[in-house]
C-alpha cells in the first residue's frame, strides 16, 4: 500500500475529514487531497507529524512495502482484506450507473402501477369512457398486475448482477495506485449532476402535491382521482430522480470507503432490517388496496391508500434507520 492509500486509512480511522487533517497539519485540504490521490507527496516535517498524529511510524508510512498497520486495522475490524485496481473500479463504476438506471425504472413501474386503474375510473366516473365501472376496474387491475410483473422483471435479474458486488458493503479494501484520485474526481464532476436531480425530483413531487389541491376545489371525484394520478406520475419520475442519484452516489463513496461505507461501519454491518420490512409491508398495501376495491367495490376511494402508504413507510424506514445507526 502507498503512501496516499496510508494517509486515507489512518485519516479515516482517527473519523477525521481532510478539512480536519489539514487544520492539524497547518495545510490546505486542497494539500491533503493531492496526498491522498497521489498528485503530491508531503514534506518530512509533514510526514513526521503525521507519524506522531496517527501513531505509527515513518517506516510504516514511507516504506510500500511495510502493510504492517493495514493488517491490524483488518484483523481488529473482523473483516478481510482485498485490492481494487483501478480496471476494477472503472468496471464497478459502469456497471453501477447501469444498475441505477435498470433499479430506478423498476421503482417507476412499481409507483406507477395503480395508475391505469386510477385513470379508467376517473375517465368513466367524469363520463369521458362509456364502459360500466366493474369493467374499468377490471381493465384496471389486470394493467396494475402488469405494471408489477415489469417491475420485478427488472428488480431480479439487476439484483442478481449486482450481487458479485456485495462484499463492498461488508468487507474492507485496498485501492491500487491511482484509484482512488480517479474516483474522488469522478464523484466531484458528479455532485452538481447529482444536486440537480435531488432538486428536480423534489420540485416534481411538489407538483403533484399541487395538483391533486387543485383538483380538490372541484369538488368532483372524477377529477380528484385524475390529479390523484398525476400525483402518482410526478412522484415515480421524481423518485427514479432520486434512486438513480442515490445509487451512483452511493457507488462513490462504496469505492471511497467513506459515509455508510468506511471500514468500522462494515464491521457492525449486516442485513438491514428494511429488506425484511419492505416486501411485507408493499404486499400488505398491495392486498389492502385489492380486498377494498373488489370486497367494497370502492375503486373510486381505496386509493387513498397508496398516498398513505408511502407516508408511513417513509416514517418507518426513518424510525428503523436511526435504531440501526443507534
Amino acid at each position: 500500500m502507498i503512501l496516499a492509500d496510508k494517509i486515507i486509512d489512518e485519516r479515516k480511522k482517527n473519523g477525521w475529514s481532510q478539512e480536519e487533517l489539514a487544520d492539524k497539519l497547518g495545510v490546505s485540504r486542497q494539500a491533503v487531497s493531492k496526498w491522498e490521490s497521489a498528485q503530491s507527496v508531503p514534506d518530512l516535517q509533514r510526514i513526521l507529524e503525521m507519524s506522531r498524529l496517527f501513531g505509527v511510524s515513518t517506516d510504516y508510512l514511507l516504506k510500500d512495502e511495510e502493510g504492517v498497520r493495514t493488517q491490524d486495522n483488518a484483523d481488529e475490524f473482523g473483516i478481510s482484506s482485498r485490492t481494487v485496481s483501478l480496471e476494477d473500479a472503472n468496471e464497478y463504476l459502469e456497471h453501477n450507473r447501469t444498475f441505477s438506471k435498470k433499479i430506478s425504472l423498476g421503482v417507476v413501474f412499481c409507483v406507477l402501477c395503480p395508475v391505469p386503474l386510477l385513470l379508467l375510473l376517473g375517465f368513466q366516473q367524469a363520463g369521458w369512457l362509456s364502459v360500466t365501472e366493474n369493467t374499468a376496474s377490471a381493465i384496471g387491475v389486470i394493467a396494475l398486475f402488469g405494471f408489477i410483473a415489469t417491475g420485478l422483471a427488472l428488480f431480479i435479474p439487476s439484483g442478481i448482477a449486482n450481487s458479485r458486488y456485495g462484499w463492498m458493503d461488508t468487507e474492507a479494501f485496498d485501492t491500487a495506485y491511482g484509484v482512488t484520485g480517479m474516483v474522488r474526481e469522478r464523484a466531484e464532476a458528479y455532485h452538481p449532476t447529482f444536486v440537480s436531480h435531488i432538486t428536480t425530483g423534489v420540485l416534481m413531487i411538489l407538483g403533484g402535491v399541487v395538483a391533486v389541491v387543485a383538483g380538490a376545489f372541484f369538488g368532483n371525484d372524477g377529477v380528484t382521482i385524475l390529479m390523484v394520478s398525476v400525483l402518482l406520475i410526478l412522484i415515480a419520475f421524481g423518485v427514479r430522480l432520486f434512486v438513480t442519484a442515490g445509487i451512483i452516489s452511493n457507488g462513490y463513496s462504496k469505492l471511497l470507503q467513506e459515509g455508510d461505507f468506511t471500514k468500522a461501519k462494515k464491521a457492525r454491518s449486516g442485513h438491514s432490517l428494511m429488506q425484511v420490512i419492505a416486501p411485507a409491508y408493499w404486499l400488505a398495501a398491495t392486498a389492502g388496496f385489492l380486498f377494498w376495491g373488489f370486497a367494497f367495490d370502492g375503486w373510486g376511494k381505496s386509493w387513498i391508500i397508496w398516498p398513505i402508504a408511502g407516508v408511513v413507510f417513509a416514517l418507518i424506514a426513518a424510525v428503523v434507520n436511526y435504531a440501526e445507526d443507534k
